[in-house]
This record gives structure tokens, C-alpha cells and sequence, in this order.
């Protein structure tokens, strides 16, 4: 086996055994075909599946400084991703392969700083939702399209792809939807009424035909939306309403999540309608709460 097939075989393992995103296996292919190019330059010929056992921790090493200071130097946690997608790849060749590769064990990942989610207040989010319907250069329909969107990420703490992904079908919404997320993890979202009215009232102004297994969201020309037109309707926002760089479609999500632990939910609950694997994703917005509160202590206590 050469070195591409191994790749090929870790990439369809991935894909369909795995069940990664697009977009992750995308990153992981580069990643790898990257690191397998690696390795041919610095040892000066082709690559077996016997010469990727005798990988070591020096030219991992290597690779990784290489990254960092390249024409595109990668920060610490995209270091971070291309050290997992190293593992990950070997890790595959010595389960399925018999090839290990027992000096990765001895790479450490970059140090990640650990950052906050940083979600927009209350009042925010519905300035935020409210904005399309009052700019009168859009089109009726798509201010509405635009609302419902916003709508979905903050009323039912939705990602992107996942708000594009629902068909014409899943409309009118029913009281709970049914998402499937990353690794095709499947997950009960309860549908608030002002989500529902939100779609709603988009269908009853778009103009297109849309069949019932087509994206629900149109764009202005009648294909499916992308997300980047998502972002750009945040970014315009954010100019608009006057709010921090920090508010992208992806704090929607995050406000979900910190207002209903405002609120009184368990983490439980929480991390089971974002749809989180692990229980430590969901308690960063354990931290972003207290901070609120001890912000507020600090303003408002004569003594603070």
C-alpha cells in the first residue's frame, strides 16, 4: 500500500464510518496530503505504508514548526487540528493496518488559550431580529427569509448548516424538529411560536416553487441560500445596530444557550438541545453567566 492509498483508506473511513462533516473531512484531507508531501520532501522519496510506521516525534515536530512560520502560518489551535489529524490518521493505519507509530505518543499539542463564548444580550438579539423587517431597500420576502433565519439560530439554537438544512417538507414547523448535527448526531429541538411564525410568514411572501425535498431557504435568484450569505446579513447588522465584532450567526447560538441558563435550565438540558457530545462544551457558558453576574455586582454595588 502506498502512502496515498493509506490516505484514500483513512479518508473513507472517516466519511463513512466516522460520518464527518464535509467541510471536516475537507480540512482533514488537506491536512493530510499536506503531512504525507511533508514527509516525501524531507526524506526525499516516495512514501510506503512500511515507511509511515517509522514516523518520528522529530519530524512531527518539524512539520508542525514548519506550519507555523509557512507563507500561511497556522495559529495554535489550527496547530492543534493538524496535529489530531496526524493521530487520527496514524492512529487508523495502526488499528486497521498493523503499522503503529509509537513516537507520536510523544508529541504534545500547542498550548490553546481557552476562550469564552461571547453571545449578544437580549435586547441585542431581538434588535437583531427585528432589523430586516425595517430596512426598506430589501426585498419583502427576503427581509422576511433574513428574520426567519436569525430566528431559527436564536429561538431554537441552531448552527448555519443546520438552519439551511431543513427542506420545504419540515415546513410549517411542527412543535419539535428533529436536527441532525455534527457526526450525524440526532437531536429534539422544541420549536418556540415565534420561530414557527417567523417561517411562516417568509413562505407566505417568497415567490418560488419550491419542491418538498429542496433547500427551505431561497436565495434572491432562487437556489438554495448559503451561509455566507448569513454572515454578511450579521456583519451588516453589526454596522447597523452598532454591535460588537464579537456578534456573528454563531453568538445567536451561543445567546441561546447563555439566556436559558439565565433562566433557570440544567446543563443537561442544555447541552442535550445544542447537541453537544461532551458535557464540558456546555459548561463554558457556565462561566460567561457568572461573568455577566459578577459584571452586574460590580456596576450596581455601592461598595464594588
Amino acid at each position: 500500500m502506498t502512502s496515498s492509498e493509506a490516505l484514500f483508506a483513512w479518508l473513507e473511513h472517516l466519511a463513512h464510518e466516522r460520518r464527518l462533516s464535509p467541510r471536516t473531512l475537507e480540512a482533514y484531507g488537506h491536512i493530510g496530503r499536506t503531512w504525507l508531501a511533508f514527509l516525501e520532501q524531507h526524506r526525499g522519496e516516495a512514501q510506503s505504508l512500511a515507511d509511515l510506521g517509522t514516523v518520528t516525534a522529530a519530524e512531527v515536530r518539524a512539520h508542525l514548526a514548519a506550519r507555523r512560520s509557512g507563507d500561511h502560518p497556522l495559529n495554535a489551535r489550527s496547530l492543534g487540528q493538524t496535529l489530531a489529524a496526524i493521530r487520527s490518521l496514524h492512529g487508523f493505519l495502526d488499528r486497521r493496518c498493523d503499522t503503529p507509530t509509537p513516537q507520536l505518543a510523544l508529541v504534545r499539542g500547542p498550548r490553546i488559550k481557552a476562550t469564552l463564548p461571547r453571545p449578544v444580550t437580549a435586547v441585542q438579539a431581538r434588535e437583531m431580529l427585528d432589523d430586516p423587517d425595517a430596512d426598506p431597500d430589501r426585498a419583502p420576502w427576503a427581509a422576511a427569509r433574513d428574520r426567519a433565519v436569525l430566528t431559527l439560530l436564536y429561538g431554537c439554537g441552531l448552527r448555519i448548516s443546520e438552519a439551511l438544512s431543513l427542506i420545504r417538507a419540515d415546513a410549517p414547523l411542527p412543535e419539535t424538529l428533529r436536527i441532525v448535527g455534527k457526526g450525524s448526531k440526532t437531536r429534539l429541538v422544541p420549536v418556540l411560536p415565534a420561530v414557527r411564525e417567523a417561517v411562516d410568514a417568509y413562505l407566505a411572501l417568497q415567490p418560488f416553487v419550491i419542491g418538498p425535498r429542496e433547500s427551505l431557504f431561497r436565495a434572491v435568484r432562487g437556489g438554495p441560500l448559503s451561509p455566507r450569505h448569513v454572515q454578511a446579513t450579521v456583519q451588516a447588522l453589526r454596522g447597523r445596530l452598532g454591535l460588537p465584532a464579537s456578534t456573528t450567526p454563531h453568538a445567536l447560538r451561543h445567546s441561546f444557550a447563555t439566556h436559558l441558563l439565565g433562566a433557570g435550565a440544567d446543563l443537561r438540558s442544555i447541552q442535550d438541545l445544542l447537541g453537544h457530545a461532551s458535557l464540558s462544551t456546555t459548561q463554558k457558558y457556565t462561566a460567561v453567566d457568572s461573568a455577566r453576574l459578577l459584571g452586574a455586582y460590580a456596576a450596581a454595588h455601592p461598595r464594588a
